[in-house]
Formats: C-alpha cells, sequence, structure tokens
C-alpha cells in the first residue's frame, strides 16, 4: 500500500471498528489525526504514515479485537493479523503512549517487544504527543490535562492511573522534542 494510500485506507477501517460500538472513542481517534496534520511539516513524507497510526492508534478498544484487554497489542495483533497494514503503523500503534509501561504493568511487555519492535524514535513522540494533546471527545487539549484527566478517569490507583503517572515524565518529554521541532521548521525561512 503506497503511503498516499494509508490515510485514505485507515479512516474508513478505524470507523467501521470504533464508530458504533465507541463513538467517543471515535471522536478522540479523529482528534488525533487531526492533532497528526498539524505537525505535519516536521514529519515529511511521514505525515500519512502518522495520520494513519493516529486514527487507529485505539481500534484494540473495539469489543471484538480486545483480547489481552491491552489495546495496544490487541490493535496491532489485528492489523497484522487481519489487514495488509504497513508494518511501521502496526509498530506504532503497538507502542503509541508508552505503552510498553503500561505492557510491564500488565505482564506483556516481552509479548509486545517480541512481537513488535519500536519505530523511529521521532514518530513515537509525534503519536505520543498527537494522543495526550487530544481528548476523549477529540479536542485539542494539553499534556498535562489529559494525563489528569486520564488518571481521574481510572483512578488514581488503577493499574492505568498508576501507569499514565508513572509515564507522565516521558509524555511531556515527548511533547517537548515534538514542539522543538516544530519551533525549528516555524523558524527556518521560508
Amino acid at each position: 500500500m503506497s503511503e498516499s494510500g494509508l490515510t485514505e485506507w485507515a479512516y474508513p477501517l478505524a470507523e467501521s471498528l470504533l464508530a458504533a460500538p465507541l463513538p467517543r472513542r471515535w471522536k478522540h481517534s479523529i482528534g488525533v489525526a487531526e492533532r497528526a496534520r498539524t505537525i505535519a511539516p516536521i514529519l515529511g513524507e511521514d505525515a500519512d504514515l502518522l495520520e494513519a497510526a493516529a486514527v487507529l492508534h485505539d481500534i484494540g478498544y473495539a469489543p471484538d479485537l480486545a483480547k489481552t484487554g491491552f489495546h495496544p497489542l490487541d490493535g496491532a495483533r489485528y492489523l497484522r493479523d487481519n489487514t495488509k497494514a504497513d508494518l511501521r503503523v502496526i509498530r506504532l500503534v503497538a507502542h503509541h503512549s508508552c505503552a510498553w509501561m503500561e505492557a510491564e504493568a500488565r505482564g506483556l511487555r516481552d509479548e509486545l517487544e517480541g512481537e513488535f519492535p519500536r519505530e523511529h524514535p521521532h514518530l513515537g513522540d509525534a503519536l505520543c504527543y498527537c494522543d495526550m494533546s487530544t481528548t476523549p471527545d477529540g479536542a485539542p487539549t494539553n499534556p498535562v490535562d489529559r494525563v489528569n484527566e486520564i488518571a481521574g478517569r481510572y483512578g488514581q490507583d488503577s493499574l492505568i492511573g498508576t501507569f499514565i503517572r508513572r509515564a507522565e515524565p516521558e509524555i511531556l518529554a515527548s511533547t517537548v522534542r515534538v514542539l522543538e521541532r516544530v519551533a525549528a521548521v516555524k523558524r527556518q525561512p521560508m
């Protein structure tokens, strides 16, 4: 599949899996993809790749796909086993937003990393930034508020609440790296 065809393929697939059973998750996924478009200038030829991964990143929540209860792994396995998805998209879905930390807490880190090598760090940073700067309803936010929202929704002492607090420094560092790249591109003369 060509990179230019990635988004045309990804949106209908994500919509078919999320829109009816999980409309709020679908709105979030659309918002994450919108954030990806806003940082396209720092992504170059990987812009479509990141947008496709952004709209697909939460498909593992779909009831028909949820096998382990760990949505990055479930979504990546679905893409690998049931589609002709670009391997880079699959890896980004598998590792989005510090997934390795949650995988570790769930006892799934060896499976995650054994099945899906990580993609280039600048793309992982970019997807993390897009995900963590989008509310559950798809609106823009900032990563600090997003982390607080996630911890509040799941409970501070829950597995997700503990994971997101542990991941917060890396989420914020990813955000800084992305915003520094955006600023550098904006400073370049046209």
